[in-house]
């Protein structure tokens, strides 16, 4: 029996709500398949083997068959049915390709290039191997989330100075030694057997969550390879991939949790000492909607003194660039990290956002007509 929220199972009820999550609803229900299994059951007309471009080609042209094939399969007499997985897969494919990136890194677009294969670290410090902060039943994500089975991988693309996790995000590994802080290096084999023992708890999602997940990418699908438990795979993010990162994961992904903190580029570039934060961002997150699977809830954390800046915008984009997504309207901003330890620094920041502060918000979402009350 799940151990889970009353309003978990009443969220199902609210006009709107599986209208918009309708795949992942039939899924939790066992009614539909998770789409990294459907991945599994692609065949690939190419020696694995052969040169990035031509892989890439080949990815391209399955990406479009998937889309076909994904609609057909839910229309089915069998759309409940695990597909008989081939060899090699459309999942095999995915897996060789990041395996390749991996050899000069651009998972993310701060575009490092560092050969994480041989050794090499980028910003975000992350080697080859995973490493797990921890994984556990969640019971205080949105909703229609929880429970949910989060896996928290340490290292993050992005330097947050207000960040909540930073133990897990920037100092899990010591500066001067490198050695590791606050996790433990885990094999996929292993990190599918932690996603097999959340599943059989009663998890409603496996959450690829962080620091941001992005750095294992090749991770997570050599994890998928090893998986075959018929459940939502969850992408919970700072969305700052590449366009390589985002082809990667279109397929696989059931489910999309998205930040969207900044309007502001100048201000994003303050907050997280990263270029191009708009463009990014926006970009991905359309992706994901446009091309995935569509279902998604964007978190919006609503800062001191931004309302105008970047809640507003932010908003007013969701509503006509990504109309079928919930938003979850975030109150929980406090001063953090660095913001606490020199709040000199940041006087703009260091306080908690005010009721006036999240009303506002609230009431711009309302306007807009977009979902936010049963996820926020």
């Amino acid at each position: 029996m799940w151990r889970t929220r009353p309003d978990s199972h009443s969220v199902w009820k609210i006009p709107g709500v599986v209208k918009r999550l309708n795949r992942y609803y039939q899924l939790i229900h066992e009614e539909k398949i998770a789409r990294y299994l459907l991945t599994k059951a692609l065949p690939i007309d190419i020696d694995l083997q052969t040169d990035l471009p031509v892989l890439w080609r080949e990815h391209e042209r399955l990406a479009s068959e998937f889309s076909t094939f994904i609609i057909e399969y839910d229309e089915g007499a069998q759309a409940n049915v695990v597909p008989e997985p081939v060899k090699p897969s459309f999942l095999d494919l995915k897996i060789k390709i990041a395996d390749e990136i991996l050899k000069e890194c651009c998972f993310c677009e701060r575009q490092c290039k560092k050969n994480r294969e041989a050794g090499e670290l980028g910003v975000c410090k992350v080697g080859k191997d995973a490493i797990i902060s921890s994984a556990f039943l969640h019971m205080g994500e949105e909703t229609v989330l929880v429970p949910s089975g989060t896996i928290f991988f340490s290292g993050c693309t992005f330097k947050c100075v207000f960040c909540q996790n930073y133990s897990i995000s920037q100092e899990w590994r010591d500066r001067q030694s490198g050695k590791i802080r606050d996790g433990i290096n885990r094999t996929p084999q292993q990190i599918a057997l932690i996603a097999g023992a959340l599943a059989r708890e009663g998890a409603r999602n496996i959450n690829w969550v962080g620091g941001d997940p992005t750095s294992n990418l090749h991770v997570i699908l050599h994890v998928l390879q090893d998986f075959d438990i018929n459940i939502c795979q969850l992408w919970n993010s700072n969305m700052y991939l590449s366009t390589e990162g985002m082809k990667l994961l279109l397929e696989v992904m059931d489910f999309w949790l998205p930040d969207l903190k900044y309007a502001n580029d100048d201000f994003a570039r303050r907050m997280s000492k990263i270029p191009n934060y708009w463009l990014v961002v926006t970009r991905n997150i359309k992706m994901a909607h446009d091309k995935g699977s569509g279902e998604m809830i964007v978190r919006h954390l609503v800062m001191p003194d931004r309302i105008e800046a970047d809640t507003f915008p932010i908003l007013e984009w969701c509503s006509k660039s990504v109309p079928k997504a919930m938003v979850n309207v975030m109150g929980q901003y406090r001063p953090m990290h660095h913001v606490r330890k020199n709040p000199d620094k940041y006087k703009d920041i260091n306080r908690g956002i005010t009721y006036k502060e999240l009303t506002l918000a609230r009431e711009k979402a309302e306007e807009l007509n977009i979902l936010w009350k049963p996820v926020s």
